[in-house]
């Protein structure tokens, strides 16, 4: 069977949630599966390796980089895969990868982080990471509304199977979609198990450090900067902590998405010490992790929430919220908090950071929680779905 994948997010130069989950299930499959044969299509060139397990968890440094330049027919073969180059400079999804699939069709085709194109096969399997903005439209700019509640009802019609990061996803589905919940697979994500551990290393950790300016006693959160990531409940509750008394450091990670400006204006009011770091490279992210004193993700809703899993692999305290997903991806390894109360999420972040049987306690019950997630596990589920001969 030949099985066509949507690999365009998967080679991005600076990759946030769904980009990572992209690219690791693809490699994981690749990995497992030695019965079909897989036509990977990208949006510019990349080397021979880069979908190998050995590859870094990273992507391409740009499409201009200086890589192997794929053969005449734009494909690059492996044992039981090709990568198929297909440059366009707009609409990609919906003109250039629909043509494709009208000229040179797969048996099956699954887009693992974007929207099904117009034209497609049959057998069209997408996953589904989450569907925030039924909950909080009022978190997005008008275009990027509409084009989310677009593209989720279109792939919830016109694919064949759906995966779901998580069973609030699949719930939310039936309810916002009326999805069937046959046509529905939770496959959760995992994370990087060589890559996310913890960093034993004192000067590494202090190198990393003074490279990114955090300081020595910080508590950290990861995400993209929009409402969503409810930052500006976060920046009450540490400053309602009097962060000065504990000479503390809050330290976002995450690029700037839409809807922002609120944000950075409310840091400068607040007279907080923050630090906004607009990415940090896979290779330096668990160094960062391990230096914190705890991770916060006090976000509103979630598909998953990879950054937990992330943070407890590298033995961090997580605070959390307790909404959507994220008590189904943090086990009983995080803090639960109610995102909409600072006072709560204020509470939690001072809790963890003076009562060191409960940072501990954590921190192991973190441990335990990232067994139950491999790449390996969810590319076997996502493998039983794509062999099936029938949708």
């Amino acid at each position: 069977m030949l099985i066509g994948i949507d690999a365009s997010r998967a080679i991005s130069p600076a990759p946030t949630g769904t980009e990572t989950y992209s690219c690791e299930i693809i490699r994981a499959l690749l990995q497992l599966d030695r019965e079909n044969s897989y036509r990977l299509y990208t949006r510019a060139p990349v080397p021979r390796e880069f979908f190998s397990a050995q590859s870094p968890t990273f992507g391409v440094q740009s499409p201009k980089s200086d890589v192997r330049r794929p053969a005449s027919d734009h494909e690059l073969r492996n044992t039981q895969y090709a990568i198929r180059s297909l440059p366009f400079p707009r609409a990609w999804t919906h003109a250039r990868l629909s043509y494709e699939m009208l000229a040179h069709a797969p048996d099956v085709l699954w887009v693992p982080a974007h929207v099904l194109p117009a034209i497609h096969p049959r057998r069209s399997i997408v996953t589904v990471h989450d569907l925030g903005q039924f909950y909080f439209p009022e978190a997005y700019p008008p275009a990027t509304r509409l084009y989310h509640f677009w593209s989720t009802r279109w792939n919830a019609r016109a694919a064949s199977h759906i995966f779901a990061d998580s069973l609030a996803t699949k719930n939310d589905l039936m309810r916002f979609c009326q999805v069937a919940p046959e046509k529905i697979s939770v496959v959760y994500p995992a994370y990087d198990a060589q890559l996310y551990q913890p960093v034993r290393d004192a000067a590494r950790i202090e190198a990393v450090r003074e490279k990114y300016h955090v300081g020595i006693d910080y508590i950290i959160t990861v995400g993209t900067i929009h409402p969503r990531k409810n930052y500006t409940q976060l920046l009450d509750a540490f400053a309602s902590l009097r962060p000065e008394t504990w000479n503390l450091k809050l330290v976002i990670v995450g690029k700037r998405g839409w809807l922002y400006d609120e944000i950075f204006k409310q840091t400068q009011s607040l007279r907080l010490s923050i630090s906004f770091l607009e990415y940090v490279p896979p290779e330096d992210l668990p160094s960062l992790l391990s230096g914190a004193r705890a991770f916060v993700f006090p976000s509103l809703h979630e598909g998953f929430g990879l950054p937990i899993l992330e943070a407890q692999a590298c033995g961090v305290p997580v605070i959390c919220s307790n909404t959507s997903s994220l008590p189904e991806a943090a086990g009983q390894g995080a803090l639960l908090v109610d995102p909409r109360d600072e006072d709560a999420i204020a509470d939690g972040i001072a809790r963890v950071l003076s009562d060191r049987a409960l940072r501990e306690e954590l921190i192991a019950r973190g441990f335990e929680n990232v067994k139950r997630f491999s790449w390996e596990e969810s590319a076997g589920k996502v493998q039983r779905v794509l062999s099936q001969k029938t949708a």
